[in-house]
């Protein structure tokens, strides 16, 4: 999120576990047809459900998508 910041992107990110999800970029909320991977948002990670486990993304190459399209 700093690295963004530093771009001048804002993203404000929502979570259910184990589910991330983008809730807004730069002030603009994401519509509800834009789901993946998930039921109630853009979820673009997933917490670890072990411990020792590291985050995973789901796909950044429609992470990015997703972010020039409210940019």
């Amino acid at each position: 999120m700093k690295r963004m910041e530093k771009l001048g992107i804002e993203i404000k990110l929502g979570s259910n576990f184990p589910w991330i999800y983008i809730d807004e970029i730069n002030g603009k909320e994401i519509e509800e047809d834009d789901y993946f991977y998930g039921n109630h948002g853009f979820t673009i990670a997933f917490y670890p459900i072990r411990y020792g486990v590291e985050m995973k993304f789901t796909d950044i190459t429609e992470i990015f998508k997703l972010i020039r399209k409210y940019k």
